[in-house]
């Protein structure tokens, strides 16, 4: 890499870690990039831990991280309803289909499943089924809007990779005739959060990430670099198929320190 990044943009499962095993080499990697001087923030579209939990979680594998260093999906979500209330000039209804554990980072709106302005989308896990699909379809048929915390296709778990809810995002949009409003990676105003919590440039940030559609693409467009490692949810064949051409590859995220 010819320039070194002020920032670096780093995805949680996947690229630092599988289950609750840091990828090997990553806590090292991170401690040379902060010995360097260069900014580290932590992304995530993980919607099923509230943002203390995520932070326990890498701490207890051994990363160092500042409690304002990692930025989620559902953070983002409670800041852009904070701002859509304030433009309507009254509280928000809202129905916040999410997991327990990242409830309460709605507690400032009004639950209404009945008649709200607002389903917050995230992951539910096995609540899915055909009753709650309808629900859904009939509650933004009503004049719902959909804010989707991400819309991912696929992640990996121990058992191996799983359709994410990218597919429900969708299919709402699909029968409903509506855009969702989607919160987490790739979006353009959680990447600008971000860049906007360091005060630095895109053109001077790079992203690392396995997921070369949301993690590579999303930063490209944005103007940053995009670095996709060979580990997670990565799978040669989609690499392959895929028009996102990554600045560059590595084997996992253990190779940047010795990149930069």
């Amino acid at each position: 890499m010819h320039i070194i990044p002020r920032l670096i943009l780093l995805d949680l499962d996947g690229t630092l870690y599988v289950g609750d095993s840091p990828i090997s080499g990553a806590i090292e990697c991170l401690a040379t990039l902060r010995a360097q001087g260069i900014a580290l923030r932590f992304l995530t579209n993980t919607t099923t831990k509230s943002q203390q939990q995520l932070i326990d979680q890498l701490r207890a594998m051994g990363f160092t991280l500042g409690d304002d260093e990692l930025i989620s999906a559902p953070v983002a979500a409670r800041i852009a309803l904070e701002k859509l209330q304030q433009q309507a000039g009254r509280p928000l209804r809202i129905w916040p289909l999410v997991a327990s554990a990242i409830q309460t980072d709605f507690s400032d709106f009004i639950h209404d499943e009945q008649q709200p302005d607002y389903v917050v989308l995230g992951d539910i896990g096995e609540r899915w089924d055909l009753e709650l699909i309808n629900r859904l379809f009939n509650a933004m048929h009503g004049g719902a809007e959909l804010i989707a915390l991400h819309k991912g296709r696929f992640w990996q778990t121990s058992d191996g990779l799983k359709a994410d809810i990218g597919f429900f995002v969708a299919g709402l949009e699909y029968v409903c005739s509506k855009q969702a409003l989607i919160m987490g990676k790739p979006n353009r105003d959680f990447f600008q959060l971000i860049l906007d919590s360091a005060g630095v440039a895109a053109s001077e940030t790079l992203m690392v990430g396995d997921d070369i559609d949301s993690d590579v693409g999303g930063a490209q467009q944005m103007g940053m670099r995009g670095c996709l490692v060979k580990t997670g949810k990565f799978r040669e064949g989609y690499f392959a198929q895929s028009d996102v051409q990554p600045d560059w590859v590595l084997d996992s995220i253990a190779a940047l320190k010795d990149c930069i």
